[in-house]
């Protein structure tokens, strides 16, 4: 009989399941955003649907448990970390965090970057978080820095240069520094996430970060009188705050289930992969020019394909270790 643990998507699988998501919400919100009179009142409408859809899978995962306790949903809902019982200041804060600066700041900051800058700018300096992570992971979280980890993110930066064409193309405007800030804030989150995972559930913590978040930027919209605009969206703003809130929910999901699983460094190596979604959808779009951008993104494969590999090998070595010493 397998046991649950088993049972589980590895944790790199999901997070490639993240970087499909988000590639496409980087380019979907860049045209989203721009129907809304701000970037924070379409940042709150969004993330308010996406807590919405979060605890309706978080309800449906609950009674599918009831029924069968080895149902995907339960097992994403409740995961094998039961809620911390513990609760010290140090926990509170981590929480608050994750909440309120990952969950509400750097959204604000990320999207009044994307609403000055384009898909393929905001992609890029979103993606340096690999290099955050990487700083932090090592001190913080202990991880180790494999040579594959030097190769796939010298490459995966590299390519994300090349297709962006060339340094000279990046420029620290006002809206890139938002996203660069948002990166940073967000890289900070990943560390804190992965250490709360410890005690929580993927869907659990994914609740409070969205969840708290949101209030976060209700507090922020009614501090700028702005909170009532709310009430006044049209049909056109309503399907874009669900469509984008859906695939935030989505996003959010996968990418604590994968950073429960599997280590900080190779998750966000592996979302760097994003920018090949991204970037194919501006080709389709014939915002970039196919020649320039298809090195860099078989660069960018090369890179995320390498974290991929290692990461699925040291999972098929722990299997048998495991095996051996049962």
């Amino acid at each position: 009989m397998k046991t649950r643990t088993n049972q589980r998507v590895p944790g790199m699988l999901v997070a490639g399941a993240t970087a499909l998501v988000s590639g496409v919400s980087v380019f979907v919100n860049s045209y989203g955003v721009h129907s809304f009179s701000s970037p924070a009142l379409y940042t709150t409408a969004k993330n308010m649907a996406a807590v919405v859809f979060l605890a309706l899978a978080a309800t449906a995962g609950v009674w599918a448990r009831r029924g069968n306790p080895s149902t995907v949903g339960a097992h994403f809902v409740t995961g094998e970390r039961p809620l911390a019982r513990r609760h010290g200041l140090g926990y509170w804060l981590a929480l608050a965090y994750v909440g309120v600066i990952g969950g509400g700041l750097a959204f604000v900051l990320f999207f009044n970057g994307l609403a000055v800058s384009t898909p393929a700018s905001a992609a890029f300096w979103r993606d340096t978080m690999v290099l955050w992570v990487a700083a932090l992971a090592v001190p913080i979280l202990r991880e180790k820095v494999e040579w594959w980890n030097y190769v796939a993110i010298a490459v995966l930066v590299v390519g994300e240069i090349v297709v962006a064409g060339g340094v000279g193309q990046l420029a620290f405007t006002r809206g890139e520094c938002d996203v660069l800030a948002s990166t940073a804030l967000w890289a900070i989150e990943v560390v804190i996430a992965r250490r709360l995972l410890r005690e929580m559930s993927p869907a659990a913590l994914a609740l409070v970060r969205m969840g708290v978040g949101a209030a976060a930027l209700c507090g922020y919209l009614s501090a700028t009188g702005a909170l009532s605009n709310l009430l006044s969206l049209d049909g056109h703003q309503l399907g874009w705050v669900l469509a984008t809130g859906l695939l935030l929910s989505v996003y959010v999901a996968t990418w604590m289930t994968a950073l429960a699983r599997a280590r900080a460094l190779d998750v966000t190596s592996v979302l760097v992969a994003s920018a090949l979604i991204t970037w194919l959808l501006q080709l389709l779009a014939g915002t970039i020019t196919p020649v320039t951008s298809s090195i860099g993104l078989t660069l960018i494969a090369a890179g995320a394909g390498l974290v991929i590999w290692a990461g699925a090998t040291r999972a098929r070595q722990g299997s048998r270790r495991q095996a051996v010493a049962g």
